[in-house]
């Protein structure tokens, strides 16, 4: 009796397939909820959890609330988190071969920074692959401007501000403008300025929405200096614990994210320099003069960064410049 109860046991329960483990990834992203970046981060775990029937489900920490900004690429690289997101250009110090985005004015277009994208991107994706990690995609931001409490028509207005900078190249920028660069990460910048830390910053129309700064400043340049980029990558050893299946929902939902970031960037580019406006903010074309001065910055950090970045560096910019 005992032995017919168990055979029909186990012949039940070959008709029940046995449940997948759920695997649970935590993902801290630096942006608030409403920035384009974080919108498009929580679509691309959404379409992953659902191509993998909820068996790989990405939770988004969003703002830093999980991890700084400053310590995520750290975070993923010893697995802390298995995946995340950072504003490409903060990882200059470590190797140069980030920074490339961030040289002002070798981009002009979203179709200049697309080629730029591919011309680095074999080089970013061996960097990463040297750290353990592996890019899932990058997306651009809107093209930078300058914030100011003024009018500047000439390089020499910019002289003595107290620039909040976010990066390696934007404080080399704020030095060569004579300026006095000062970090302030995002969710810092309404404080920063209200305190008198900071009194100008180069930073995308849809930052300044973001922080509100019509609360604190007055007028926006639209330079359209550069198009920096952020990148979300995966530690390696967690995304091959996947299965295959769930690798390739992986990949084709970064594949996507990538294609909807990028028009995202663009939509964003027009309707927040008119949120801006809106809400009485100067959107000031920038004088020849000025666009002039700062397209030579921009060569002279080009050739910097050329060299700091050594046959890599002079591979890119080949490339991109063909």
């Amino acid at each position: 009796m005992l032995k017919h109860m168990t055979l029909g046991l186990l012949a039940a329960g070959l008709c029940v397939a046995p449940a997948l483990a759920e695997t649970k990834w935590d993902m801290p992203t630096p942006y608030p909820d409403n920035n384009f970046h974080t919108k498009n981060v929580r679509q691309f775990a959404e379409d992953v959890e659902k191509a993998t029937n909820g068996q790989l489900k990405i939770v988004v920490h969003s703002a830093g609330s999980l991890i700084k900004h400053p310590e995520i690429k750290k975070s993923v690289r010893q697995g802390i988190a298995p995946i995340g997101e950072i504003l490409q250009s903060l990882a200059a110090n470590e190797n140069p071969i980030y920074e490339v985005d961030s040289i002002p004015f070798l981009t002009a277009s979203y179709e200049d920074a697309k080629k730029l994208y591919a011309a680095q991107k074999p080089y970013l994706e061996k960097q990463l692959e040297s750290e353990g990690l592996m890019l899932l995609y990058s997306v651009a931001w809107p093209a930078q401007g300058l914030y100011t409490k003024k009018e500047i028509k000439t390089i020499e207005d910019m002289a003595g501000l107290k620039f909040r900078t976010y990066s390696a190249a934007t404080s080399r920028i704020a030095q060569l403008v004579n300026g006095v660069p000062t970090q302030v990460e995002v969710p810092d910048i309404p404080t920063a300025f209200a305190t008198g830390r900071v009194e100008a910053m180069f930073t995308s129309p849809s930052t300044g929405v973001d922080m509100k700064a019509w609360d604190y400043l007055t007028h926006f340049h639209d330079l359209q200096a550069w198009q920096p980029r952020n990148i979300v990558f995966v530690n390696k050893a967690a995304f091959e614990k996947l299965t295959p299946e769930q690798q390739k929902a992986v990949r084709d939902a970064a594949a996507a994210a990538e294609e909807r970031g990028w028009k995202m960037s663009e939509e964003e580019f027009t309707a927040q320099k008119k949120v801006l406006a809106d809400n009485g903010i100067k959107v000031l074309e920038p004088t020849d003069e000025l666009l002039s001065a700062l397209k030579k910055v921009g060569e002279q950090m080009a050739a910097e960064w050329e060299q700091k970045a050594g046959p890599n560096g002079k591979a890119i910019l080949e490339a991109y410049r063909k």
